[in-house]
């Protein structure tokens, strides 16, 4: 029975691919040149097509009001990545069977493929009664006892109960309100269910209204949204991959049963190489669709080239990105093949919270504060800018609030004062801001870093890796190692000079595939050529996303109490001239309290510090500022205490300087002119 392509390709499940459908009408009944993405394709009467996959291309957006859609709504074209974020509209239309939501849903392993439903009615199963109205989380789908079936769970008093619930299960499931924010892709790729539209509402327009903008101004009501599809085939006498939009008019006949589908093209995409078996690597194939817009290696496949896959693994990678205040960043996925060479960089804390966190048994933590804070307890600290503190341990404390006695957790730390240490308690709330004191100037690789810290962690490449003909992250002035992740590739090489081998990701490549019946002459791949992958934004939060949706959270910090304003200026603790000398002080007595239970080895690494910390201390006071002092200064500069150009970086490749006592000195006089001149504008202001 004939249908249109688009009702039909609406109603295909992906599981059903591939189909073999005949051209039957349309306006193209007489055969006609389609050109779709540059590839041109003539359908005509009777002409045969093998489908082998499609997705939603754009969305086509109605305009709504009571979640209604009248004849005359405005109708709209929305790409998949147009700005704004959006509450999915619960389907007001039940399912009238577990297998209708299997088909017409989609159900995968991240969080977006969980989707939920409700019954008016209970379920009885032999170990578990679902009760009317109660939410079922749909996790997957898969064969038990010989019955395919869903694997679901409710949750109940805050513990979860597993259970299966077969195919055939009928009754009505509504499907239930879902309370998170997707963007248009998203919705796309997740929550549109097949053969139905799609109710959402904008929560979160994410721009600026501009005339290009095809929504009206200040909208923020309700869009139903209608797919349209690109549909991937492939004909008969052409190897390559034909595009073709579902609205097109033609009339479409599946005749899969009755036609041989071997005749045609078998093209693979990179994750159907993946699900193969071991034992049939290595293969040689050949790209009939390349990627578009790849960096290298990337670039050596294209379309034509004939490639050896050795083997299929997992492999680890080092999350990464660019250290830099404003947007955007560059990310990276680093193998731990780099070889090489990293320095630590200082680390910034928002809160007191976040040096707890960032604290380790390893080495004490030395921080300094770029921010006052004012403490509402005479019990706790009050920090000024530039105080110095080595990070204790968490711990409560009792403290005296509108007359009762109160338990809060706190931040132990010993200030660093000229002569002395002085024990002080930071509030676990404390909404500071401290960077962090580099005293270890060794070089690292990667894997050193991985286990001897904890992520995330800051660096700057001081050796470049030399077996890379260009290293991308030698020129980034700063990385922020974010998390190791696992992820799926391929190992493959060129066919006619297969001299090296690289690594290609399984899913974030898009790269189409024909295997051929060549027998491989090398079973032993060459060596890999280790290859830094830089990703897009999208990318880097899909990879985050992904990766810790089995991770808990971390507690959130406590709260700050509600008080009364506090006085906007504060006021240093110390005199200036105590405040300057204090660093060379620091510098002996630290040390010997660092290294006072620590074995030989250990201590003449730290009395090796300390000799080049007072060696430095006799250095210029013009020597050039480090990074980590410009971004210091600027955070002063962004609360109004003046501005504060940093002077540029030495020429000379890989010399980098790392903070020090005589960068918080350099500090500590930009604090006094600025709280001087502040001073003195105030005297002027009232005279």
């Amino acid at each position: 029975m004939a249908s249109t392509l688009e009702k039909f390709i609406h109603s295909l499940d992906h599981r059903a691919l591939p189909r073999v459908l005949q051209i039957q009408s349309g306006i193209y009944f007489q055969g006609s040149i389609y050109e779709m993405f540059g590839n041109e394709c003539c359908l005509s009467t009777g002409e045969v097509i093998k489908v082998i996959g499609f997705k939603i291309n754009k969305l086509i957006a109605s305009i709504c009001e009571n979640n209604e859609v009248s004849h005359y709504s405005a109708k709209v074209e929305l790409p998949l990545n147009f700005p704004g974020l959006y509450k999915v509209v619960a389907d007001k239309t039940p399912y009238f069977s577990i297998e209708e939501i299997t088909r017409k849903v989609s159900i995968g392993p991240t969080r977006f493929g969980h989707p939920c439903f409700y019954s008016p009615e209970d379920i009885k199963l032999p170990n578990l009664t679902i009760k009317q109205g109660e939410q079922i989380t749909f996790n997957s789908v898969e064969e038990v006892n010989g019955t395919m079936s869903v694997n679901c769970d409710v949750v109940r008093n805050n513990r979860s109960h597993s259970f299966t619930l077969p195919l055939s299960q009928e009754g009505k499931f509504y499907e239930c309100e879902d309370d998170q924010i997707y963007t248009l892709k998203e919705i796309a790729e997740w929550k549109i269910p097949k053969c139905r539209n799609r109710i959402v509402k904008l929560s979160n327009a994410l721009q600026m209204w501009d005339s290009s903008n095809p929504l009206p101004e200040n909208f923020d009501g309700c869009l139903v949204l209608t797919p349209i599809y690109e549909v991937q085939a492939v004909m008969k006498f052409r190897k390559d991959i034909v595009h073709i939009l579902s609205d097109l008019d033609v009339e479409v006949k599946d005749i899969t049963d009755c036609y041989d589908i071997s005749s045609f093209l078998q093209p693979l995409s990179l994750e159907d190489v993946f699900e193969r078996t071991s034992k049939e690597f290595p293969m040689v194939a050949e790209i009939i669709e390349g990627p578009s817009h790849s960096p290298k290696p990337c670039t050596l496949l294209y379309t034509g080239k004939e490639i050896i896959i050795y083997k299929k693994y997992q492999a680890t990678r080092v999350l990464a990105s660019e250290i830099r205040s404003d947007s955007p960043k560059r990310h990276f996925l680093i193998p731990m093949s780099y070889k090489g060479k990293f320095k630590r960089r200082p680390r910034e804390f928002p809160t007191a919270y976040d040096l707890e966190i960032a604290r380790s048994e390893k080495e004490q933590l030395h921080v300094v504060a770029t921010k006052a804070f004012d403490s509402p307890y005479k019990e706790l600290f009050s920090v000024s800018v530039g105080d110095q503190f080595l990070v204790q341990q968490c711990q409560t404390s009792e403290v005296l609030f509108e007359g009762r006695r109160e338990l809060i957790d706190v931040l132990s730390c010993e200030q660093i004062l000229p002569d002395t240490y002085k024990k002080v308690l930071l509030p676990m709330y404390m909404e500071g801001g401290f960077v962090e004191v580099i005293h270890d100037k060794k070089q690292y690789q990667l894997s050193e870093i991985c286990k001897e810290f904890r992520l995330p962690f800051n660096v700057k490449v001081s050796v470049r890796d030399l077996s890379i003909e260009e290293d991308i992250l030698a020129a980034v002035p700063g990385l922020q190692f974010e998390e190791e992740i696992t992820d799926s590739y391929l190992l493959i090489s060129s066919a006619s000079s297969p001299a090296e081998s690289w690594e290609i990701p399984v899913y974030r490549l898009s790269m189409s595939v024909h295997l051929l019946s060549k027998d491989v002459q090398a079973v032993v791949p060459p060596v890999t050529k280790t290859t830094v992958e830089e990703i897009s934004e999208e990318q880097y939060y899909m990879v985050r996303r992904y990766e810790n949706q089995t991770l808990h959270p971390p507690p959130r910090p406590p709260k700050n109490p509600t008080l009364a304003p506090k006085p906007v200026f504060a006021v240093l603790k110390q005199d200036v001239s105590d405040v300057l000398q204090a660093p060379k002080i620091f510098c002996v007595d630290t040390t010997k309290k660092l290294c006072s239970n620590q074995d030989a080895d250990v201590l003449e690494l730290q009395v090796s510090c300390q000799n080049d910390l007072v060696l430095h201390e006799n250095k210029d006071m013009t020597e050039k500022a480090t990074s980590v002092e410009i971004s210091v200064i600027k955070d002063l500069t962004n609360k109004g205490l003046g501005n504060c150009e940093a002077e540029k970086e030495e020429e000379e490749q890989h010399d980098y300087d790392y903070v020090d006592e005589n960068t918080f000195e350099n500090i500590r006089k930009v604090f006094q002119d600025i709280t001087i001149r502040n001073k003195h504008t105030l005297s002027e202001g009232r005279r």
